[in-house]
């Protein structure tokens, strides 16, 4: 035993418990009846890609973050670091058996070597839709809905989700002669709200130096609303710019269905990845703005350009549920989920195993989750099992109850019981207790 090997785990990489599993699952549950809803098909991806599938237009600070190795076979690959570049090579390796355009979901675990925080691990797990083959207003305006959509369906209200156009920002650089910086400039845009204003300004001063810092940042501020928001981009980069029209019309579109509630253009949103060319959004949660973006997207016209010469145009999002999962902790609102079944039928005597193997799949037949405890222990035993577990409800059976053909019902958390109930009877008081 000198030998042991301590089960640590890596830094930023975590074990899930049972309860803390299944509530992910629930809301992945949850976040899937919902794309559903909006005619989104599931789909999978590999976790290992050719470095070069993968790294092709992920941009500087991404790639320094990618988990990359040679494997035993000599080849240069890696883990995917998002859902997005997979799903890019994935279209196009299967154009051919898709109906365009294409509307996915995906739900999966990504990998990038970066610093931890609150919510923020290197492995974790993202929730991504997307509609490629249309570089409409509709697309872009159902993402947008659909995100309003999928949080309403998790029972989070207050949620706020911030959206602009990167075309526009980019043409209004152009204006300044800001081309050669516009990356940068992006960029430190998309960290001022966790760097500040002031350390805002001086990298836009050290970057287009300080007039055009004082122009950006008045560009980048929200207005008193969203119209007047768009008047003054219209402005800045010319009111003929496709981004510029694109805006209209989709703030328009919400005006119309009165969801402007929830959305708030806000030019400020640049999203640091560089495949985005269009409409880019973050998520943010009212009462909690500390946790950071929960959603972000945007469109991303060029990127399936890498793989083919077919041009598929996109636009989607992405929930990152570990952070997501750390807000509703948070803000109390992550329960409901158990890990365990809602019965558990004790083992009493040994012979009568397969008797308590039929009284579970009578519960479970039912609707109701049930097992059967593997062994004869003292009841004590097998109540602290329960327990510990978190099952509610316990059915006793002895050779008396089998000779009446009846079972006894215990509510394991009131302690009040329940006896001589034929199966049917005690599935339905179960499950009115349950209720």
């Amino acid at each position: 035993m000198a030998n042991l090997i301590e089960p640590k785990v890596l830094k930023g990489f975590r074990d899930f418990l049972p309860d803390r599993e299944a509530a992910r699952l629930a809301i992945v549950r949850r976040l899937e009846g919902v794309f559903r809803g909006f005619g989104f098909a599931p789909i999978d991806t590999p976790v290992l890609e050719y470095a070069e599938v993968l790294l092709g237009k992920g941009g500087g600070e991404t790639d320094k973050q990618v988990y990359r190795f040679t494997d035993h076979g000599g080849r240069d690959v890696a883990m995917r670091y998002d859902l997005t570049v997979p799903f890019a090579r994935f279209m196009a390796a299967h154009l051919g058996e898709l109906a365009l355009p294409f509307k996915r979901w995906h739900a999966a675990k990504v990998w990038r070597g970066e610093n931890t925080q609150r919510g923020r691990y290197r492995e974790f797990m993202q929730v991504d839709f997307d509609t490629v083959g249309t570089d409409s207003a509709s697309a872009d305006l159902e993402i947008l809905l659909l995100i309003r959509q999928s949080f309403l369906a998790l029972g989070l209200g207050g949620v706020k989700v911030h959206y602009a156009h990167r075309g526009v920002f980019n043409a209004f650089l152009a204006r300044l002669g800001l081309e050669a910086s516009s990356v940068e400039v992006l960029r430190t845009i998309d960290k001022a709200r966790k760097i500040g204003p002031e350390k805002t300004r001086e990298m836009l001063a050290e970057a287009a130096g300080a007039q055009n810092a004082d122009r950006i940042l008045a560009y980048a501020g929200i207005e008193g609303s969203a119209a007047r928001t768009r008047a003054k981009l219209a402005e800045a980069a010319g009111a003929d710019t496709p981004g510029v029209k694109r805006l209209v019309e989709i703030g328009s579109a919400l005006d119309d269905l009165d969801e402007t509630g929830t959305f708030v253009l806000d030019p400020s949103i640049t999203r640091g990845l560089d495949y985005y060319t269009g409409i880019v959004f973050e998520t943010f949660l009212e009462r909690l703005p500390a946790i950071g973006s929960v959603c972000s997207g945007g469109r991303y016209d060029d990127l399936a350009s890498l793989y083919t010469s077919q041009r598929l145009p996109g636009v989607g999002a992405s929930i990152g549920l570990d952070r997501l999962m750390a807000a509703m902790e948070d803000l109390g609102e992550a329960g409901g989920a158990t890990a365990g079944p809602a019965v558990l039928v004790l083992l009493l005597e040994e012979g009568l195993l397969a008797d308590y193997h039929r009284i579970a799949a009578g519960f479970r037949d039912a609707g109701i989750p049930a097992e059967v405890y593997p062994e004869p222990r003292k009841l004590a035993a097998q109540f602290a099992y329960a327990e510990k577990r978190g099952i509610p409800l316990a059915i006793i059976r002895g050779s008396d109850e089998r000779a009446r053909g009846v079972v006894n019902l215990k509510d394991l958390r009131s302690r009040e019981s329940f006896e001589g109930l034929s199966l049917e009877e005690a599935t339905a008081r179960a499950s009115a207790l349950l209720r």
